[in-house]
């Protein structure tokens, strides 16, 4: 079935009352975008930032009338600069989705697989995994920059600590790449059930074991860290990170952007002996050795 697509500019404090009035006149989905490009980066906690240019993307069957759904908006009060309709041809919209996530590899060994895709290296080290609701499919630069930095490590019989696992993508690596045990911890439930599921994909989950970070043993410690999180987390964390790494430990910290990795490095110093920082896109890796 086609559709057709109307976009409204507006700002942050009429979005909500645009998508909520959207809905409720007919809309089968609702979307917000940056009509600016303007990045929002890192924000604090709780807080749901929208831009100042925010376009609202309203999905509505071919036969909806948009020029009553506009004149009934009008009688709400919502009036906008700037208004488009698009029509949006019927297509297999599963199918699509799927085309946009293919097999990816990082250095030399690693691969991250889809399921409905063939491994394109069978005897390669094939990472199955799906796009789902938590962070980390390795399509994002400091998830890349992270698995890149996995691939290319001594992991044998290591045990490892993923701090913030979001999809548990970095752990699960870990091991398939050759560590004896890891350790997955982020501050969202929900993020250790998706690295539950993933590792029992992959055939690693008695070896993976996941926590809320304050349920993490004290006094644990591990051979090797890594943790891609955000540059101001990981600044309030660099004693409680360090502390966690045995001596020679390496390290691999990534979610910085490239205006962020000095602080984050002058952080880390006291601790570690930093190489020097990998850039992909706007994001940095600052990987190191622990003292």
């Amino acid at each position: 079935m086609p559709w057709q697509q109307l976009h409204i500019a507006t700002d942050p404090r009429h979005a909500d009352t645009f998508q909520d009035a959207l809905e409720n006149l007919g809309a089968a989905a609702v979307t917000l975008t940056d009509g600016a490009d303007q990045p929002v980066f890192e924000p604090p906690p709780g807080a749901r930032p929208l831009w100042n240019t925010t376009v609202v993307t309203a999905l509505f069957e071919d036969d909806a009338d948009l020029d009553a759904v506009l004149a009934a908006l009008g009688e709400r009060g919502l009036t906008f600069a700037d208004h488009r309709v698009e029509p949006l041809a019927d297509q297999a919209w599963e199918r699509a989705w799927m085309d946009d996530f293919q097999p990816m590899r990082f250095g030399q060994r690693l691969w991250i697989v889809p399921s409905w895709s063939d491994a394109p290296e069978p005897h390669a080290v094939n990472l199955k995994l799906d796009p789902g609701l938590a962070f980390g499919t390795g399509t994002h630069d400091t998830t890349a920059l992270c698995l890149e930095w996995l691939d290319g490590a001594d992991l044998s019989g290591r045990r490892v600590l993923d701090f913030g696992c979001g999809s548990g993508v970095l752990a699960i690596a870990a091991l398939l790449l050759g560590a004896e045990s890891a350790v997955g911890t982020d501050i969202d439930p929900q993020a250790l059930t998706a690295s539950a599921d993933n590792a029992a994909a992959n055939g690693v989950a008695d070896r993976l074991s996941l926590y809320l970070p304050e349920a993490l043993a004290a006094d644990q410690r591990y051979d090797l860290l890594v943790a891609n999180i955000l540059a101001g987390p990981l600044i309030e964390l660099a004693d409680t990170l360090a502390a966690r790494c045995l001596p020679g430990a390496p390290m691999a910290l990534s979610g910085i952007l490239t205006d962020q990795a000095e602080s984050v490095r002058q952080a880390y110093a006291p601790w570690f002996e930093l190489a020097p920082t990998r850039q992909r896109g706007d994001w940095v890796r600052i990987d190191g050795v622990r003292r």
